[in-house]
């Protein structure tokens, strides 16, 4: 009598190696559809944050709150750069020399992981070039579409 051998035969071994296949095969477009899903949450993060800076930066302007040396002529006192929301302005009748700070940090674009698109006030509203003169609006640069059909740059 031959003694019978323990183990997997090869095509018990064929079969294992196939349903892992066809699992990983449905598990890989989900991974990236999450990832991306992640990425366009930081996005929307990261545009109300500064646009809520923004805001706030023009607010404290209007109510003459900011000294008038740090406010532009011309600039409907809106900031002349990100930077300067994060390095902050000199209050306005403050002897202690006070700066008013909107931005801890100008967030990374998720998309692009490079500079965000700006628009000032005096450019037209579907400008994808920065006049220079302020910051109105932020956008990415990514030219992507996101998972809900829409472009990321009208976001």
């Amino acid at each position: 009598m031959i003694g019978r051998q323990n183990g997997y035969t090869f095509v018990e071994l064929i079969v294992v190696a196939t349903i892992v296949m066809i699992l990983a095969s449905a598990i890989m477009p989900l991974a990236r559809v999450t990832a991306t899903r992640q990425r366009e949450v930081e996005l929307r993060r990261a545009l109300r944050e500064m646009r809520v800076a923004i805001d706030k930066y023009k607010d404290q302007a209007d109510l003459g709150n900011i000294s008038p040396t740090e406010i532009k002529v011309g600039s409907e006192n809106y900031p002349p750069t990100l930077q300067v929301l994060v390095d902050g302005v000199t209050a306005a009748n403050d002897a202690t020399g006070r700066k008013l700070k909107f931005l801890r940090r100008i967030p990374v674009d998720p998309m692009t992981r490079g500079d965000w698109g700006l628009r000032s006030y005096q450019d037209e509203p579907d400008a994808r070039a920065w006049g220079g003169q302020n910051v109105f609006d932020v956008h990415t640069t990514s030219e992507g579409t996101a998972l809900d059909g829409t472009k990321y740059s009208d976001w």
